[in-house]
């Protein structure tokens, strides 16, 4: 077996922490629940063009945020709850949706507040302007991917409910080219017939979402399987190399041939 091995010890840049949050909401037509989805500018260096879930780095505002919000004893840790807030705040940057606050948001408060986190690049700035509070409750834990490879992202992804899904929404015009609501299978049969492009990650992700008629069916399926970190490796099987994942952490399909995987 020949496997992704981690740079030498000392010549690794440390992976870069990440987040990024699947916004579930219930289809207007009905029938499976709609994903927020985000086509890459071309210029991005990471997964141009590629169709991913609204997400970034987590930035060091960020982690003041937590700082002040996650003080000893807190439900959360400190470095958990930048996590959330990074989720929370490039949702809103990308986007122009704001989740995981206390109260419902109107589109022109979510406008206005984009358009003050923006201006500053903090999501505290926003909160203190408009007397919000974060609710991180409201964001499920659900998968941890870091590839054993320089320059990677230590992604944790959540999962969050918005249900009628009644909002405005906006490119960034930067990162961004693209947004729409899909459901995991109509985004991954558009792919497969030529459509939006989606990284290995991401496919395995809508691969699992699309086992699911609902958010609560997600998050039940998130809490019984504990997140641990997937890296993924490459392996020889029948003379071919495959992408390959571990089993049991939820994912019904774990492998693909390395010549079809769009790896970012």
């Amino acid at each position: 077996m020949t496997t992704d091995q981690p740079p030498p010890e000392g010549a690794a840049t440390p992976p870069t922490p990440a987040a990024t949050l699947v916004v579930f909401r219930r289809a207007p037509a009905g029938g499976p629940p709609e994903l927020l989805m985000i086509e890459r500018a071309a210029h991005m260096r990471f997964a141009a063009r590629a169709t991913v879930f609204p997400g970034g780095r987590v930035d060091p505002a960020d982690h003041a945020l937590a700082a002040r919000l996650a003080p000893a004893g807190a439900p959360l840790p400190a470095e958990e709850t930048a996590n959330r807030i990074a989720a929370i705040r490039e949702t809103l940057e990308e986007t122009g949706l704001l989740v995981g606050v206390n109260q419902a948001v109107t589109a022109r408060a979510a406008a206005e507040a984009r358009a003050v986190l923006l201006d500053s690049g903090k999501l505290g700035t926003v909160l203190e302007r408009f007397g919000w509070a974060l609710a991180l409750d409201r964001l499920v834990p659900f998968a941890r991917w870091c590839p054993n490879r320089e320059r990677a992202f230590d992604t944790r992804f959540y999962l969050t409910d918005l249900g009628t899904g009644a909002v405005d929404l906006a490119v960034d015009g930067t990162e961004n080219s693209r947004l729409f609501w899909s459901s995991a299978a109509d985004t991954l049969a558009s792919a497969d017939r030529g459509g939006p492009q989606v990284i290995f990650p991401t496919r395995r992700n809508l691969e699992r979402l699309a086992l699911f008629a609902e958010f609560s069916e997600a998050a039940d399926h998130a809490a019984a399987h504990p997140v641990t970190t997937i890296s993924p490796w490459i392996e020889e099987r029948d003379g071919e190399r495959h992408l390959t994942i571990p089993e049991g952490r939820g994912y019904p399909v774990t492998s693909q041939p390395l010549a079809t995987a769009m790896r970012g």
